[in-house]
């Protein structure tokens, strides 16, 4: 990809070997000594308490280093995805809140409750923050069978998309049809059309800063594509038990998540992405 001239995301909050501060501070250390002389109790005693009481310990957060390259493009295509949705929320007369991307390794703390790599790259809308561990490129090329940076920059725009989805109320509605739904297999079809909407808006992505900034070099559109199939929940259960169960999709099958990122690259147009408005997901 062509990004050597494009600018780097401010809304990027680093966790990796940063650790965790616990939820009380010398603040609370100076209470604690005010509330033993009060009280007579043991102020580790009343530590203790303050801490158990204490919200979500807060996160140890920092930019990435200028010479960590996974980072900076990332950051980069990060930048792109707050100009191009930007720009289509102004269209549209209202603003578009951008989220933060967090760095991690391994585990870290959300609003939507403990994170891990296993996950994979996810997004947190109580705290309107993308989570992602960046080994999970190198699975992506390992694992998946699915290189190249086009292929990552699809990953983290899908990501994006659900916060597009937040910000339109998409998010909440589909949470509220899974939850009125009668059976899981119900409740698994909104799932996966909230994932292939995401699909269509990393293309709507693609298409409309491509055409801007000519940012794809031959070839990328096809990782993109390479990353969408092997992702496929019916690709990844028969690579697990050697067969799909398709009631039992979340995210959409190979050929489902390939056609709809097709058809937001095609087409550059969000509202080509109203998937809910089709009776069929394909």
């Amino acid at each position: 990809m062509l990004l050597d001239n494009e600018r780097e995301s401010e809304n990027i909050e680093d966790r990796r070997g940063g650790g965790l501060i616990k939820g009380v501070g010398i603040g609370s250390v100076l209470l604690a000594l005010v509330g033993s002389y009060l009280t007579g109790m043991n102020p580790a005693t009343l530590l203790g308490l303050m801490e158990q009481a204490a919200p979500v310990p807060q996160v140890i957060a920092h930019k990435p280093p200028a010479n960590d390259k996974t980072a900076v493009f990332v950051s980069k295509i990060l930048a792109e995805t707050e100009d191009t949705w930007g720009e289509v929320f102004a269209a549209k007369g209202s603003e578009y809140h951008k989220p933060k991307l967090v760095l991690f390794t391994g585990s870290t703390t959300t609003a939507c409750g403990n994170g891990a790599a296993a996950m994979g790259p996810f997004y947190c809308p109580l705290d309107s923050k993308i989570y992602i561990d960046l080994s999970f490129f190198s699975e992506l090329t390992n694992r998946f069978h699915a290189p190249g940076e086009f292929a990552e920059a699809y990953v983290l725009a899908h990501e994006v998309g659900h916060h597009v989805q937040n910000l339109l109320g998409i998010s909440a509605k589909v949470n509220a049809i899974k939850q009125r739904a009668s059976s899981t297999a119900e409740a698994n079809a909104a799932s996966v059309k909230l994932e292939l909407q995401a699909d269509c808006y990393a293309g709507v992505w693609a298409r409309r800063t491509d055409s801007q900034k000519h940012i794809l070099e031959p070839g990328e559109i096809e990782q993109a594509i390479a990353a969408a199939s092997a992702i496929g929940d019916d690709t990844l259960q028969k690579k697990a038990v050697g067969y799909a169960v398709p009631e039992t999709f979340t995210h959409g099958s190979s050929e489902q998540r390939v056609a709809w990122f097709k058809r937001g690259m095609e087409t550059g147009d969000p509202a080509q992405c109203n998937i809910f408005a089709t009776r069929r997901s394909n």
